[in-house]
């Protein structure tokens, strides 16, 4: 009997998120309440692991980063992947947030999609390896039923599905 399989991955497409970035720009440089501003977005680092976003207030940041996420959802990209949990950082009367993006599934998060599988769907094996969850099945029913009982879950990182075989 055949087993199909399809790997569970925390992760971001960063020609995307590249578009989402050059996306908002353009919207920032259009908006008249943004004009005279220093209100900008750029990368946070050479790495592109995240946005800097920079205003004159913080609502000029929760504009821009409700901007972001508008963009993030027409290109089909989880909000799920902005970490806005730092600080924002007040001198010279700019704001400045930097937002990082969360990738990979650490051991607890993977725990956590592994015992929702195995209490819901017991004839489906979930497996750890590494940074994501290797997830088999003699059914293509039941995979399918595992995606979608994944998807229902709320969970606080963004989640895709992966190699399917």
């Amino acid at each position: 009997m055949a087993n199909f399989s399809f790997d569970i991955v925390s992760d971001y497409d960063l020609a995307e998120v590249n578009n989402v970035l050059q996306q908002t720009k353009r919207e920032l440089d259009n908006r008249y309440d943004f004009k005279g501003t220093s209100a900008s977005i750029e990368w946070l680092d050479p790495d592109k692991s995240g946005f800097k976003i920079t205003g004159d207030s913080q609502y000029q940041l929760d504009s821009i980063l409700e901007i972001v996420r508008k963009t993030l959802g027409k290109r089909e990209l989880s909000q799920k992947i902005l970490d806005t949990t730092a600080e924002p950082v007040t001198s010279n009367l700019k704001t400045t947030l930097a937002v990082k993006f969360k990738k990979g599934l650490d051991q607890e998060k993977a725990k956590k999609i592994t015992n929702t599988i195995r209490q819901d769907l017991p004839k489906i094996k979930a497996q750890i390896q590494g940074d994501e969850i290797r997830v088999t099945s003699s059914s293509k029913n039941d995979l399918q039923a595992a995606m979608q009982l994944i998807r229902e879950k709320d969970l606080d990182f963004p989640v895709q599905f992966t190699n399917f075989r």
